[in-house]
This record gives C-alpha cells, sequence and structure tokens, in this order.
C-alpha cells in the first residue's frame, strides 16, 4: 500500500441493511471505510455451511447417487462466483 492514511473511530448501529454512525463525518471526496461487526450473535448468510452445520454421515448420505466429480463442481462454482 505505501500510503499514508489517517484514521478515526466511530460507533453505530446496524440495523435491517443500514448502518447508522452516532455522529456526521465530514469528507470531501467518497472514501473508503472498514466497518467491524462486534455483536457475537452474528449470523451468518443463510447459504454458507459451517462446520457445527457439517455432518460426515450426512453428506455421505445426500451425495449417495451424485455421479459426478464433487470436487471439479466446487471449483466450478468458486470460479463462477468470480
Amino acid at each position: 500500500m505505501g500510503e499514508n492514511l489517517n484514521m478515526i473511530a466511530v460507533n453505530g448501529i446496524y440495523e435491517n441493511g443500514i448502518i447508522r454512525l452516532d455522529r456526521k463525518i465530514r469528507a470531501k471526496k467518497t472514501i473508503k471505510v472498514i466497518v467491524t461487526f462486534l455483536d457475537e450473535e452474528l449470523q451468518e448468510d443463510s447459504k454458507r455451511i459451517t462446520l457445527k452445520d457439517f455432518s460426515f454421515l450426512k453428506s455421505r448420505e445426500v451425495t449417495k447417487n451424485y455421479k459426478g466429480s464433487l470436487s471439479e463442481d466446487v471449483i466450478e462454482d468458486r470460479r463462477a462466483e468470480l
């Protein structure tokens, strides 16, 4: 990166897809931000699978009739997301 960055921290809330800051920020141009969610009870996107949701036996049952290459299909799916 190499550029000098000035950073400020501003509290706020996230609700229904909208972030509301506790104070106004004045900027002369569009600026980049970093948003960090602090709540421990955040729910991830329902499409994602977490380790606690994974069951080896269940995955074997679901894929028992699958005839293709699962690893190739996963790679193809990831490329399509790019």
